[in-house]
């Protein structure tokens, strides 16, 4: 009888075990967490009411900005980082807060190798061309060595807020040479171009911290590329009066290409 007790026991001590392993790695959703949408960021709501103690909660990888649009967020590894517009990198702590961001847990679902010299736009290229469909969303994570990035912040802004496509023309842009790095970014097909921006979006935080922004040129070569395939999208919307009396129908797509950088 004693026997048989010690060998039920152990059996229901190796259930708990696996159910707690299978719950562990449920935490890594392809999913992707978002604050906000991009057209109420373009018509100047920079002022949000999810901390950044709580978004942690909801990703470890991902972009975005700050309240008053304090600069550019970059998520990897579970550390937020804030780029200010005069290039400096500081690690954000839990009770700031954002008006804009998009995160996940990162999971790869494809690693390549890069060993030959890229520009960004054959970077993406090639990406697009790996993709298995145009139809989901993907995170991107591109870990090497940079001989040439290009990347912008902004500043601060303060009350009344102008829209974003007239802040950008303020942004400062900061060029790196020779830097080992990580861009963070997501793909987004076209169907969501209200809610957030479509096709590629990358920020870039370098290895030792000193270096970062949003991403508008680059040149990499040794590099690794982790590919994160999502089909999930959650949105939480903030719950505040410029947020509930913003005008989000009237949003154009060339708006969101100036912001971006994307215009040719």
């Amino acid at each position: 009888m004693r026997r048989y007790t010690l060998s039920r026991i152990s059996l229901m001590l190796l259930l708990t075990f696996i159910l707690f392993a299978y719950s562990c790695s449920q935490k890594k959703s392809a999913s992707i967490f978002q604050t906000s949408t991009i057209d109420a960021l373009i018509v100047g709501v920079y002022d949000g009411d999810f901390t950044f103690g709580e978004l942690r909660a909801k990703g470890d990888f991902g972009l975005g900005t700050f309240n008053h649009l304090d600069g550019e967020m970059i998520g990897l590894e579970g550390i937020f980082y804030q780029v200010k517009s005069d290039g400096s990198v500081h690690i954000v702590p839990d009770s700031m807060k954002t008006p804009f961001s998009a995160v996940t847990f990162f999971k790869s679902d494809k690693v390549e190798t890069i060993d030959k010299p890229l520009s960004c736009k054959e970077l993406k290229e090639h990406l697009v061309s790996i993709f298995p469909t145009k139809n989901i969303s993907y995170g991107i994570k591109v870990t090497g060595d940079f001989s040439y990035i290009k990347v912008r912040s902004v500043p601060e802004q303060e009350k009344p807020y102008p829209p974003l496509t007239q802040v950008v023309k303020e942004e400062s842009k900061f060029v790196y040479e020779n830097v080992k790095g990580t861009i963070v970014g997501f793909w987004l097909p076209g169907y969501l171009k209200n809610v957030n921006v479509v096709g590629f979006h990358f920020h870039f935080v370098s290895t030792d911290q000193k270096a970062g922004g949003h991403v508008l040129e680059c040149n990499l070569g040794n590099s690794i590329v982790e590919i994160d395939y999502i089909r999930d999208i959650e949105i939480s919307l903030p719950d505040t009066q410029a947020f509930n009396k913003a005008d989000l129908e009237n949003i154009e797509s060339e708006d969101v290409k100036d912001v971006e950088g994307k215009r040719k």
